[in-house]
């Protein structure tokens, strides 16, 4: 059973998604401000987490922020704006995913569902048994884990989907609208600003000098691709 934590000031919200998620089988654990949400994550293992944004105490991005340091499960947003703006600086600042208020119940479980689905499986593109190398990249799609040049790199589940892609299929160039429908199994709507954001914070954590990347590249007017490096491989 999947265990999702739910955070909102709102406790009519916070008892709506309760009744919701537990309908479809899931374990909810619940808080009404971040403090207390980053307390929760420290104490007990969750698959996903439903975090308002506008919240007393400290604010659903600050927390976030935390929780990023307890756990690398799904964030799904909860917001009240709808300006693009503050939709780029959650997905900047490490959310996989955002619903805007007010959301029906059937968009709300679609989301959990797929970002669940994305991070026990981290599917959507081709199993391997083993692990992907390309220069000082290595993948481990068993353990879930990144390093390069022996260091681990701490990504989020929809960035390692979206290496995975990527290494998956190193050489070839893709648009923004197919690597999202790819890596986000949805309609590529607002794909451009998103994919970006998720490049940049890959680039961060696995290029050595991330404005001069030697691994994922921009092909201008085409899209990104990782760059097929020799030495490329796979380990059973």
């Amino acid at each position: 059973m999947y265990r999702i934590l739910v955070c909102d000031d709102e406790a009519d919200i916070v008892s709506a998604l309760k009744i919701y998620l537990e309908a479809e089988g899931y374990e909810v654990v619940t808080a009404s401000n971040g403090l207390e949400a980053i307390e929760l994550a420290k104490q007990t293992e969750v698959q996903l987490i439903l975090l308002d944004i506008m919240m007393p105490e400290l604010d659903g991005i600050s927390a976030m922020v935390h929780l990023r340091e307890e756990c690398n499960a799904p964030v799904i947003l909860l917001t009240a704006k709808a300006e693009d703006a503050d939709k780029i600086l959650g997905l900047d600042m490490g959310a996989d995913d955002y619903i805007t208020k007010p959301f029906s119940p059937a968009v709300l479980l679609a989301r959990v569902r797929s970002q669940l689905r994305r991070y026990t499986s981290l599917g959507g593109v081709q199993k391997e048994t083993g692990r992907l190398i390309i220069g000082g990249v290595v993948l481990d799609d068993q353990a879930k884990t990144v390093e390069v040049d022996g260091i681990p790199a701490m990504l989020t589940p929809i960035e390692f989907n979206l290496l995975k892609y990527l290494m998956t299929n190193a050489g070839k160039v893709f648009s923004t609208t197919q690597i999202y429908e790819a890596v986000w199994n949805d309609p590529a709507y607002g794909a451009d600003g998103t994919v970006a954001v998720h490049i940049r914070h890959i680039r961060e954590k696995i290029e050595a000098d991330p404005a001069e990347p030697r691994y994922i590249k921009v092909v201008w007017g085409q899209g990104y691709k990782f760059e097929n490096i020799k030495n490329r491989g796979t380990e059973v």
